[in-house]
């Protein structure tokens, strides 16, 4: 698929299934994120897959942290939160690593790695993959920051559940940007 396609007619894809991405598709997404703008060079971005059980180890973890903030959590939300990990076969989690710089502030860089992860789902979609960025409680969750080892410095991007879609994709809507996009001056 042609750039251009990819960029143009890439959707989210909420059903996905197995198989999760090949190393080799993988390695494709990981190359294709680090050519994200990035001023000075400094990668400030980290990687983290979770598949296989280690989905129900991130459901676990969400659970227990939920938990931690509000003990009388019921157990239809525990369950739903058990079961987020597991809507695709791999989890490809974005984090920024921030630090200090003088000619780079940490906005830029949480902007590179942003840059980094939209990399990543355009690359996915142009591979033939699916994938829905998501964020959401447990993308903020000071418990699931520890147990995933996000470090002060580094902030959680977004879980990019990643995998077959389960259907055909529908095409991409056109968007009216004639509000969005002017001239100056």
């Amino acid at each position: 698929m042609d750039a251009i396609t990819a960029l143009t007619q890439r959707v989210s894809v909420a059903k996905l299934g197995e198989p999760a991405p090949s190393k080799e598709q993988l390695d494709t997404l990981f190359k294709c994120a680090s050519r994200a703008a990035d001023h000075g060079l400094l990668r400030p971005w980290r990687f983290l897959t979770i598949a296989g059980t280690g989905r129900e180890a991130l459901g676990e973890l969400f659970c227990r942290s939920a938990l931690r903030d509000d003990p009388e959590l019921s157990e239809t939300l525990q369950d739903k939160l058990r079961n987020m990990p597991l809507r695709a076969p791999m989890l490809l989690l974005v984090i920024a690593r921030l630090q200090e710089h003088p000619k780079v502030p940490e906005l830029e860089q949480l902007l590179c790695a942003g840059a980094a992860a939209q990399n990543i789902v355009n690359a996915a979609y142009a591979q033939g993959l699916g994938v829905i960025w998501r964020t959401g409680d447990m993308a903020y969750n000071r418990h699931v920051l520890e147990g995933l080892n996000v470090a002060e410095n580094e902030r959680l991007v977004g879980y990019l559940y990643l995998g077959t879609p389960a259907k055909k994709l529908p095409g991409a809507k056109e968007i009216d940007l004639s509000d969005r996009c002017q001239s100056w001056p």
